[in-house]
């Protein structure tokens, strides 16, 4: 994969980047949008592809970025499809700082240091060059103003700004309300990127043990030696509740 493109996870990471305060919207929610724009991306890439409500490897090759591709390797040693609740319900230690360290080494933001009660040391990233953040947001603008289907990345990174909860950092108030529903629609115009934002949400609502309705999971409930629906996938051991986050670095 070239580096000519944003990844997903990056555009999802400037997108909820504050650029007046240096502040992140939905830190806690975005940790979990950050491990799903990863699959996306890889699904993009044709590294992985759905399969019910998992994910599987389908070409294990490198992309050539190594976040990237240090997930990939994660999901293929796993040996078989990974339930995307759980993938993206599982630790992901210092996953947002290591996506603003990227974006600092490219220029794209740049550390600012201060204390939190003029004591404790906190790490804000202010934007270098607004116009990117501004380009990124033209194109879900554009997608909820015309009403024309989005390219599939478009798309994905709507369905996941949507399901971390930047509707109402983007598009706030009353008069945001109409754009924050049409938002919320574009997650149908892309498979994979609608799977992974219902994951993303799942987690939230502390749905990681359950298969969604529909899914082949559930068709799979009450077959020969099927696994209960409270039972991890192989390989994937059951993850504790959310509240255990790791401390944010930009809040």
């Amino acid at each position: 994969m070239g580096r000519s493109r944003r990844t997903l996870p990056e555009e999802l990471l400037l997108l909820a980047l504050d650029p007046a305060t240096g502040t992140t919207a939905q830190p806690q929610s975005l940790d979990l949008g950050l491990a799903g724009a990863q699959l996306v991306e890889l699904a993009l890439a044709g590294r992985i592809a759905p399969d019910g409500d998992r994910i599987a490897v389908v070409v294990p090759r490198p992309t050539g970025d190594p976040t990237l591709d240090c997930a990939l390797e994660l999901l293929r040693r796993r040996g078989a499809p990974v339930r995307a609740v759980h993938w993206i319900g599982g630790p992901r230690l210092g996953l947002r700082q290591t996506y603003l360290s990227h974006l600092e080494r490219c220029g794209m933001v740049h550390a600012v240091a201060g204390q939190m009660c003029g004591v404790l040391p906190t790490t804000r990233y202010q934007a270098t060059d607004n116009e990117i953040s501004r380009e990124i947001r033209a194109r879900l603008d554009s997608a909820i103003r015309t009403g024309v289907p989005p390219d599939p990345r478009t798309a994905a990174l709507a369905a996941l700004a949507h399901a971390v909860g930047l509707g109402k950092h983007l598009y706030p108030g009353n008069e945001g309300r109409s754009s924050r529903s049409r938002l919320r629609d574009l997650i149908r115009h892309d498979p994979m990127g609608g799977l992974v934002a219902h994951a993303v949400m799942d987690v939230q609502n502390g749905a990681v043990a359950q298969p969604r309705r529909g899914t082949a999971a559930t068709a799979r409930q009450g077959a020969p030696g099927a696994r209960s629906a409270a039972e991890p996938a192989r390989g994937v051991p059951m993850q504790p509740r959310r509240g255990t986050m790791a401390r944010a670095v930009a809040h």
